[in-house]
């Protein structure tokens, strides 16, 4: 068996779904693009340019939600889908929700003006981190509504909903901002203590290098960065 995840360190999507293999013990190669993102290497793979990108045993899938389902199916133990169909949906809601507005003003508003962009050398755009702050309080309170008498997003048991969630919350955790708000929920606070707690989290980390700048999204700042 062969197991490929295409994508570069530092992504949020590519971290979910490594997240994902190793909670679920499967042994997996990470084959860094960061050097021919946008190229024809990477667009043979993707053809809309973005990661993560798995391949297994000859199969290849793109596209996180996707990716995680396909996984969940095909090493269906631990499980991270609950049995209830309205606990099911509730997880699909939530992955949906972190496609449509944690992702985006976490990590895309927020953490690459405060993370990423000054390791390049980048000034942030205030602007952009401004708009961003309350949509992240209303992100924040409604997580918090859902963790304030539960151990998980789902209940209380682990679900890919988590692991979704999970990379978008640290990388707030790193930033000036996220570091001031975030114990004003403390059930969201404890509920991320806790996920960094877990033994998958921890042994992954262990696997990854040390952060280093991610030099292609020098790009970002004329391709995709909010406009304010």
């Amino acid at each position: 068996m062969t197991i490929i995840v295409h994508g570069f360190q530092r992504s949020t999507y590519v971290n979910i779904v490594r997240l994902v293999l190793t909670h679920k013990g499967a042994k997996f190669t990470f084959h860094d693009l960061e050097t021919k993102i946008g190229g024809p290497e990477h667009t043979r793979l993707h053809p809309f340019g973005r990661v993560p990108i798995l391949e297994h045993d000859g199969f290849r899938i793109y596209e996180t939600s996707a990716i995680v389902l396909y996984l969940e199916e095909t090493f269906p133990a631990p499980s991270l889908m609950p049995t209830g169909a309205r606990e099911r949906g509730l997880v699909h809601q939530w992955i949906s929700a972190v496609n449509g507005y944690y992702y985006r003003y976490l990590v895309y508003h927020l953490a690459h003006e405060r993370l990423v962009f000054p390791a390049l050398g980048i000034a942030p755009d205030e602007k952009v981190v401004a708009a961003a702050l309350p949509k992240i309080r209303t992100a924040l309170d409604v997580a918090e509504g859902t963790l304030r008498d539960a151990d998980f997003l789902v209940g209380n048991q682990l679900s890919l909903a988590d692991f979704f969630l999970h990379p978008s919350m640290f990388a707030l955790s790193l930033t000036p901002e996220g570091q001031g708000i975030l114990p004003k929920w403390p059930a969201t606070n404890r509920w991320l203590a806790r996920m960094e707690a877990l033994p998958t989290v921890r042994n992954f980390r262990a696997t990854l290098p040390p952060p280093a700048p991610i030099e292609h999204a020098r790009a970002w700042v004329d391709g995709h960065r909010p406009k304010y």
